[in-house]
């Protein structure tokens, strides 16, 4: 179903420039999904410590579990879709929307072990540097959960579910933006934000999600 770009309020506390897509109008910054958190080691490549703003409670737009029948399946609810947010970049803007959007999370109250990066181009420099050292050390630093994890989406179904899946259309044939949002779309449990081209994102939503 082709997606229309939101306009999310911002943050007030959030500060730092935003993304500016191709034609010249500043892009909506997203508004993360946040919830109390605690305090957590810096993400990948960034040095020094964050501190996340107080966190805020906000209902998430999940649907509410409806009341039903007595017996075994009473009370149960179906899984709700990830919100979806996206932020318009070109291909070459696309992973700094990503990383501000990323940035913005973690500034919320985001624990750095809830966001998944992925990207449909190039890979994020902290992936391409941490590959260097081999597969093993690269996938145990995902199964450690602890920090922001950057892969790419030739590799993305090997990535478990998080809070919060960031796509950077930054590239990439079109079979691997679909994939790329395909795997993101069922990955993401609260939070789905997508970093590219509004018209070509509508474009691959339509057929992948």
């Amino acid at each position: 179903m082709p997606l229309i770009p939101e306009e999310p309020q911002i943050h007030e506390s959030a500060q730092g420039p935003r993304a500016t897509p191709a034609s010249g109008r500043t892009a909506p910054t997203p508004r993360p999904v946040p919830g109390p958190r605690p305090a957590a080691p810096s993400r990948p490549g960034r040095p020094g410590p964050h501190r996340p703003a107080p966190p805020v409670q906000r209902a998430p737009r999940e649907a509410a579990a409806q009341p039903g029948p007595s017996g075994p399946a009473a009370g149960a609810a179906a899984p709700a879709a990830p919100q979806i947010q996206l932020i318009p970049a070109s291909a070459e803007g696309a992973l700094d929307a990503a990383e501000e959007a990323v940035d913005l999370l973690l500034e919320s109250g985001r624990a750095p072990g809830d966001v998944l990066v992925i990207t449909t181009g190039e890979q994020h420099p902290w992936a391409a540097h941490e590959l260097s050292f081999g597969e093993t050390s690269y996938w145990a630093q995902h199964d450690a959960g602890d920090d922001v994890f950057y892969t790419d989406a030739t590799v993305a179904d090997r990535a478990a579910s998080r809070p919060v899946v960031v796509v950077a259309v930054n590239g990439g044939a079109e079979a691997a933006a679909a994939s790329a949002l395909s795997s993101a779309h069922s990955r993401a449990t609260a939070l789905l934000i997508v970093c590219g081209d509004p018209q070509r994102i509508n474009s691959v939503l339509g057929t992948s999600v």
